[in-house]
């Protein structure tokens, strides 16, 4: 049993994994890991023809791993040409290493059904995520957050044999941006923890430009090899799912609510920071935040995280003096880290790697999370469903959560008919200890364990409510006993990994009714 009162596993698919053992309390030991030395040809012309030209030329073989950025989200169109590529060479047994996997990527199950990949670390969002929690991945997958995954790699829990890095412009050498050419993305640092550890490195671009290119965030020092394609995918669909702003009135009412719970609690001042999370409550907040603000001449330090037009325009109108930028949720983000000079591209190793002297998110006056479920220890899911579908990924929700001085989450008290807050979540993504108030349509639960919080808010016209409360609101207002799903806990099929290596909960395969 973890600290999260989870029963984990301490050997798993031949690896010895470490319990949960609570925020904050499994510290970073040993030492970094290392690429290769380069071997430095002068002069070298790096092209390659193609991207199998690039596996057979370093020596691919059964059982390597091949990273990715998700920079593209649903307009990625990386991954499964290298995979295509892989499978015309034979290859079998592969481990994918992307940050993300989306519903375009769905073709990724018939590379497992043949034996191409057997192996995936790291998020899942939509089908194949279903896929795997169904048992349809040979081995346990391997869920990290954001800052999770640079840690794994740079401390050696993921080796990455190639990483390919998708570049909206490149030049012959490699040094290559996201933000220029016709199919910019904006920041691709999330490809960095690849280029600086990876075994062999090869950009991908449809837009070869002459040397030097820049910005040059990918600098040629690090890469191997530069291929030209026809398309690395469609900027349009990194505007997705989770990454538009909500219109129902309900929710925009709880992005308001969480704007007054800053304010009553001190916190809306000069020198303000806020990450705002994927989800249309959250970005909706933003967009509130960002009103409030301007309309008091709040000067705020620094925005972070997911991007979209609602923090540019707080940029442009001087209500935050920055932005560090993970990745762009919206066109008009990816004009602005192009073009402004206080829009500046930060890497997951930077904002969220734990062990590190120190990360971005500990300077978070406040974030904004979202939630499929929320239980009474404020435990949060963003993973599964309460049916136990497996069909997000973790992203950098854990990280924010612990880093931010004030973590605010989301949730509607029911969704479909299916009561949200719950006696127990179905899987355990981020840990309640790491979760300060949970907004509701129904009111607010401030965890009792951040006495800081409970006091500022004591008196305010804020509505608010035990967490018992709002799980039986949760309750009367769902027409259906809540979803409870039918699991084989005999059979895991994913490991939630908490951003310090250790275990937070496990996905057991989804039985069919």
């Amino acid at each position: 049993m973890n600290a999260a009162g989870r029963r984990v596993p301490t050997r798993l698919d031949g690896r010895t994994w470490r319990p949960f053992a609570g925020v904050g309390r499994t510290p970073g030991r040993g030492r970094r890991h290392a690429a290769r030395l380069r071997p430095g040809t002068q002069g070298r012309d790096k092209r390659l023809p193609s991207i199998r030209a690039a596996l057979e030329n370093f020596g691919a073989r059964d059982g390597w791993t091949l990273g990715f950025h998700h920079h593209l989200r649903n307009g990625e169109g990386v991954i499964l040409p290298t995979l295509d590529a892989a499978r015309e060479m034979g290859l079998r047994d592969l481990r994918l290493a992307q940050v993300a996997l989306f519903p375009t990527h769905q073709r990724v199950i018939g590379m497992v059904e043949e034996g191409t990949v057997s192996r995936i670390e790291g998020s899942m969002n939509g089908p194949v995520g279903d896929f795997v929690g169904h048992g349809g991945l040979p081995h346990p997958a391997v869920l990290r957050t954001h800052g999770g995954r640079t840690r794994a790699v740079e401390a050696g829990d993921l080796t990455i044999d190639m990483s390919l890095i998708a570049a909206s412009e490149a030049d012959q050498q490699g040094n290559s941006n996201g933000v220029n050419g016709p199919h910019a993305f904006g920041a691709m640092a999330y490809g960095r923890i690849g280029w600086e550890y990876a075994e062999h490195v090869v950009v991908v671009t449809d837009n070869l430009a002459p040397y030097p290119v820049v910005p040059h965030p990918v600098e040629e020092t690090r890469v191997d090899a530069v291929v030209e394609v026809d398309s690395i995918g469609e900027p349009q669909g990194i505007v997705s799912g989770t990454t538009r702003v909500t219109e129902d009135p309900v929710r925009l009412e709880m992005a308001e609510r969480s704007i007054h719970l800053l304010d009553e609690a001190g916190l809306l001042r000069d020198g303000f920071s806020f990450q705002a999370g994927a989800g249309g409550t959250s970005l909706a907040a933003v967009k509130y935040l960002g009103d409030v603000m301007a309309d008091r001449g709040i000067k705020g330090s620094f925005a972070m995280g997911g991007v979209t037009r609602y923090v540019v325009r707080m940029l442009e109108e001087g209500t935050v003096g920055a932005i560090l930028d993970g990745q762009a949720f919206d066109l008009e983000s990816v004009i602005s880290l192009r073009d402004n000079p206080r829009h500046a591209e930060i890497n997951p190793y930077r904002f969220a790697n734990p062990h590190t002297g120190s990360c971005v998110v500990q300077s978070l006056d406040a974030c904004f999370l979202g939630a499929t479920e929320v239980d009474l220890d404020f435990n949060v899911n963003v993973n599964t469903h309460s049916d136990g579908r497996l069909l997000h990924g973790t992203g950098g929700h854990s990280d924010a959560a612990e880093g931010s001085k004030v973590t605010i989450v989301f949730a509607p008290i029911a969704r479909k008919d299916n009561p949200i807050i719950r006696k127990r979540v179905t899987t355990v993504s981020t840990p309640g200890e790491a979760v300060d108030a949970v907004v509701t349509d129904a009111g607010i639960a401030v965890n009792p364990a951040n006495r800081w919080l409970v006091k500022q808010l004591e008196g305010t016209d804020l509505p608010l409510r035990s967490i018992d409360d709002l799980e039986q609101a949760s309750c009367d207002a769902a027409t259906c006993p809540p979803l409870e799903p039918n699991l084989d806990e005999e059979d895991v099929v994913a490991v939630i990994e908490y951003r310090d290596g250790t275990i937070l909960d496990v996905v057991y395969r989804l039985l069919e009714r």
